[in-house]
C-alpha cells in the first residue's frame, strides 16, 4: 500500500477509532508496509492526566505511554491489512511483555513512537515497540493486539 507521508492528525483519525482525549498519536512520519511505523505525540501540559499525575510535578503515566505504543502498533496493523475502524475493525490490546521504563516523559517533550511487526497469525499481531525523547529510550515493550471485526 502506498501512502503519502507524513500522515497528519485527521488522516490518523481515519485509521484509528480513538478520539480526544484518548488519541495518543499526532503524526506518522515513516512507514514500511508489514514491517515498521514511526510517528510521534507532542506532550502538552494541557493533557487531562497531568491534573492528577502529579500536581506540582507533571509526569506522563506509564500506562499512557504504553497506550501510545499500542495505538502506533494498531496504525501499523491497519495500514498493513487495509482494514479500517470505520469499516468495523478494531485492534484490541491483547497483551504486553518485556515492558521497561527508562526515563520520565514531561510536558514539552516530543514522544517518538516506533513499532516493528514481529509476527502476524490469524488476526493476532505481535509488535516490538519503543518510545523515545531526544534519542533516549523512555519505554520499550512487546505488544500483542488482536484485530477483530466489531
Amino acid at each position: 500500500m502506498t501512502i503519502e507521508l507524513p500522515l497528519d492528525h485527521e488522516a490518523i483519525k481515519e485509521l484509528l477509532p480513538h478520539r480526544y482525549p484518548f488519541l495518543m498519536v499526532d503524526r506518522i512520519t515513516e512507514f514500511k508496509e508489514g514491517e515498521y511505523l514511526k510517528g510521534y505525540k507532542n506532550v502538552s501540559g494541557n493533557e487531562e492526566f497531568f491534573n492528577g499525575h502529579f500536581p506540582g510535578k507533571a509526569i506522563m503515566p506509564g500506562v499512557m505511554i504504553t497506550e501510545a505504543l499500542a495505538q502506533i502498533s494498531a496504525t501499523l496493523g491497519f495500514l498493513t491489512t487495509g482494514n479500517r475502524a470505520k469499516d468495523g475493525y478494531l485492534y484490541l490490546f491483547a497483551g504486553i511483555d518485556k515492558v521497561r521504563f527508562k526515563r520520565q516523559v514531561v510536558p514539552g517533550d516530543q514522544l517518538i513512537l516506533e513499532s516493528t511487526l514481529i509476527t502476524s497469525r490469524r488476526g493476532i499481531f505481535k509488535f516490538e515497540t519503543k518510545a523515545t525523547v531526544d534519542g533516549k529510550i523512555c519505554c520499550s515493550a512487546e505488544i500483542l493486539c488482536a484485530e477483530r471485526k466489531a
